[in-house]
């Protein structure tokens, strides 16, 4: 089994059991963007090669696995409302951000064993991109859910590229962009 595969299969088993909390499929990959945005920037801020702090101390991934409980949820809550003020990009990122998992317990497990114990920063651009779209095709092609979002398979965007082979001076254009598959495959 791919590294791929089994990282969606991982990711996905939780999103069921999150969807019996009423938590949708895109409410869940939400959630998993911001919790991987700061699992990542505190594997950033620990490197041992050009340590980098991005986000507040007061955000930082260690007081999520240190809280539990109903102290968990409030963090998780306060932390978002901290980072949604932020100056730049990462308050843009975090802007409007909400916790959606309204189960403390099933939060913790979130983050401790499912995020927690994946090296983020280790694992390749096209191995997030892909687990990322997986899941999103997934969630389109759930009933339940009713996403109606569809992607292009990265198998036909080497293709396309392949065909058309862009130089750096070309512009690359995706309107519809999702997860930048085809910037990402110009750009290699």
């Amino acid at each position: 089994m791919s590294d791929t595969r089994r990282l969606v299969d991982k990711l996905w088993s939780f999103c069921n059991v999150l969807r019996d909390d009423g938590v949708s499929t895109i409410e869940y990959t939400e959630q998993l963007t911001y919790l991987l945005f700061l699992k990542m920037a505190h594997e950033r801020a620990i490197r041992t090669i050009k340590p980098e702090q991005i986000v507040p101390e007061s955000c930082s991934w260690q007081r999520l696995l240190d809280a539990d409980g109903d102290a968990l949820e409030l963090t998780y809550k306060h932390m978002l409302e901290e980072l949604a003020r932020q100056q730049g990009t990462l308050g843009v990122i975090f802007r409007k951000a909400q916790n959606r998992i309204q189960d403390p317990a099933k939060l913790k497990r979130l983050i401790v064993d499912l995020i927690g114990q994946e090296n983020w920063s280790a694992t390749g651009t096209d191995i997030k991109g892909d687990a990322y779209e997986e899941l999103l095709a997934k969630g389109a092609e759930d009933i339940k859910s009713g996403a109606g979002q569809y992607f292009t398979p990265r198998a036909l965007i080497d293709a396309m590229v392949d065909c058309v082979r862009p130089e750096p001076s070309d512009t690359v254009v995706d309107p519809a962009c999702g997860t930048g598959g085809f910037l990402l495959a110009a750009h290699t």
